[in-house]
């Protein structure tokens, strides 16, 4: 599969990693960046070819990945639009409409959406995906290739539903993070040291999450199972339950999701 990066930032370099890893050669990949310096590194890195423009082998490739800052967008497609000859566009650019991706590239509709998250930096990802009715299923299939290269992926039948799987697993490592700094600040706050804290925190997060990945019952049979009454577990969640922390977290994720709607219609404006 021939393939062109317009773009070579960081969601870039990760998939472009992930792909190497699987066919064993960065030769069929094409990278387009203004920056020579984000170009040498893939290169040396991943055996890439490069360009710090757009040129005609993006007419050559079968995917164009673009990885680009939601702003650049619309340049960015009105350069590409005349090179396009059936080729799968696969979109990595938070915020972007797939309808107004294809006003900007003179209606085309061979385009599929992605919301990935940064854990695809180290393999360990999940991207939500939704095709146009211009992509074949050997272009989802193609799609799907690319994305899974950098960790798991879900399909939507909606777009409407880019907002909330933005809410969710785009959006949700920052909300991990934060919880990780609450638990390592009360860490602190309860006499252990830094280096205790952090330790204990994230291999706390990290065993829980696999465990409710690997056990077939659901998170809130989990959390009862840990939840003794009367017990420490359980004057924790009573607190927090009490603080309506559970409460604050889905309005917070609504609220992710309000603003991706409303970052859509902004530049799809603009």
């Amino acid at each position: 599969m021939k393939i062109t990066f317009i773009g070579g930032g960081n969601m870039a370099a990760a998939l472009i990693s992930g792909i190497v890893r699987q066919a064993g050669s960065g030769a069929n990949i094409h990278v387009v960046d203004r920056n020579p310096e984000a170009l040498e590194r893939l290169s040396q890195q991943y055996g890439v070819r490069t360009a710090t423009a757009i040129d005609e082998q993006v007419g050559e490739s079968e995917v164009v990945v673009l990885a680009i800052k939601p702003q650049q967008m619309r340049e960015v497609a009105a350069e590409l639009a005349p090179l396009l000859n059936r080729q799968l566009v696969l979109s990595i650019a938070a915020g972007i409409r797939s309808s107004d991706l294809s006003r900007w590239l003179g209606g085309y509709d061979a385009i599929v959406r992605t919301m990935p998250n940064t854990p695809a930096l180290i393999g360990m990802g999940v991207t939500g995906l939704v095709a146009q009715t211009g992509v074949s299923e050997a272009q989802r299939a193609q799609a799907d290739t690319v994305m899974r290269a950098v960790g798991k992926t879900v399909w939507l039948d909606d777009e409407a539903q880019i907002d909330p799987v933005t809410a969710v697993s785009g959006s949700g490592p920052a909300y991990v993070f934060f919880f990780l700094e609450a638990m390592q600040e009360a860490a602190l706050q309860m006499g252990l040291n830094a280096e205790q804290g952090r330790e204990l925190a994230l291999a706390t997060f990290t065993g829980a999450a696999q465990l409710a990945a690997q056990s077939d019952e659901p998170v809130e049979v989990l959390r009862q199972r840990v939840t003794s009454k009367g017990g420490t577990t359980h004057a924790a969640i009573s607190s927090m339950e009490a603080a309506g922390v559970k409460e604050a977290i889905v309005a917070a994720m609504k609220a992710a999701a309000a603003r991706g709607r409303e970052l859509g219609e902004e530049l799809g404006s603009n």
